[in-house]
């Protein structure tokens, strides 16, 4: 079969709504190499999108889904228990940069985890307010589209959304918008939109993921920490994209002093088996009642096993490490790149979750248009990336921290060539 073939019964048997960015189709996958069904191979920068920091088909994972199979595939954890669900929920509280006692629930998506962490968040405050931040993601479910920060693609056509949502600026240099900015407009909502006593959460990304990979600065952390100490709120920080040693630490949050109440997580997970989760202050995680939380997948077995085995490689094989000396690598070949291409505005990121911002050398302004023939001249020549960010113009780096060290050479090399303008 030819991968036109499949386009063509792609686009007759699946809805337009679902959005696919490669012409070509996925016949097997290892580690860091994707091979398609003509026999083509490409280096995999997009990770599915930030879900396999393990790579593809690590044999420990390989090895622990196949073992689990041969004992039990599915119960539904809140009818019938199993020890691995809770062993994994006591490695996630023994890691997580949470103060105090812990408690962890599994989901299936990410978008399921944010929905839950809000749910334990108004059972615990009793409050119905959520804020959230512009270009924040957070899934596409009605409650995560709300709370998502950007409008195209994700939100058109869907509305009305759930209300007591609100959205305020989200620290970039960039785009001129200092952390100040960002305290002085919840303050204003404070004012004119919800009485803080009304607000059962604040959520963020400490690292912005569809938003750009913006990186918030510690200033930015403090105050939301000291905002919601104030006035009682709970602080979600939402690790869906930046867990499991993509930041060059275990959580994104591990780079700050000041610890947030819940965290989300899903993606790198489980390296590729659909599995999320919600950690968070024993406290706070127990104000729902018994059956307010699960689902009939939640925390699937196979999966379960999968994370076991992806908490495994990522303290044997030093993955922590491994992200911070690949995006130094990377960082310093953007840097040269910069030198003599005027449309790279800024590099940001943190550890291995690193990501070049493009605009307009001619108007200064986002160019969305030079990312995408950015994309598209690196794909032609075997390497796949990511675009992100609120105008489309930011190319993101999600390799799987186990890759290679002479195929990263290579990668590097390409993007070299692709950002040759």
């Amino acid at each position: 079969m030819s991968n036109n073939e499949l386009h063509q019964r792609r686009l007759a048997a699946t809805p337009r709504g679902v959005g696919v960015m490669c012409n070509f189709f996925a016949q097997t996958a290892e580690n860091s190499t994707i091979t398609d069904v003509e026999g083509k191979q490409y280096i995999d920068f997009a990770a599915g999108i930030a879900v396999l920091n393990t790579g593809h088909r690590h044999p420990r994972l390989v090895q622990a889904i196949e073992q689990q199979l041969h004992s039990f595939t599915h119960t539904a954890f809140q009818i019938v228990p199993y020890e691995s669900y809770v062993s994994l929920a006591e490695k996630i509280n023994k890691v997580a940069p949470i103060f105090g006692p812990k408690k962890t629930t599994f989901f299936t998506t990410g978008a399921e985890a944010v929905e839950n962490a809000v749910k334990i968040a108004r059972a615990h405050t009793g409050r119905p307010g959520v804020i959230a931040f512009s270009g924040g993601f957070h899934g596409r479910t009605y409650m995560t589209m709300a709370l998502t920060g950007k409008v195209a693609p994700y939100k058109i056509g869907f509305g009305p959304f759930p209300g007591s949502i609100y959205h305020v600026p989200y620290p970039s240099e960039l785009n001129g918008t200092s952390t100040d900015d960002a305290v002085k407009a919840i303050e204003r909502l404070f004012k004119s939109d919800i009485e803080a006593t009304q607000v059962a959460a604040i959520i963020f990304e400490p690292v912005q993921g569809e938003g750009g990979f913006n990186v918030a600065p510690p200033e930015f952390v403090a105050a939301i920490r000291k905002i919601c100490n104030t006035h009682g709120i709970v602080m979600i920080a939402d690790e869906v994209q930046s867990g499991f040693a993509r930041t060059g630490k275990m959580f994104a949050m591990d780079h700050y002093e000041h610890q947030p109440d819940l965290m989300t997580m899903a993606k790198s997970l489980a390296g590729g088996m659909p599995l999320s989760g919600v950690v968070g202050r024993a406290e706070i995680m127990d104000a729902p009642a018994p059956g307010g939380l699960g689902g009939t997948y939640a925390g699937n077995p196979l999966a379960i096993a999968s994370a076991h085995a992806v908490l495994d490689v990522i303290a044997e094989e030093k993955l922590c490490q491994r992200a911070q000396t690949l995006g130094e690598r990377l960082t310093k070949t953007l840097l040269d790149i910069k030198e003599s291409c005027p449309a790279l505005a800024e590099i940001r990121g943190l550890g291995s979750m690193i990501a070049a911002e493009f605009y307009d050398p001619a108007t200064g302004e986002p160019s969305a248009a030079i990312a995408q023939q950015i994309q598209k001249r690196a794909l032609e020549q075997g390497l796949l990336l990511l675009t992100c960010g609120q105008n489309g113009n930011v190319i993101r780096f999600l390799y799987p921290l186990t890759i290679p060290d002479a195929q990263f050479d290579q990668a590097l090399n390409i993007i070299k060539n692709a950002t040759q303008l």
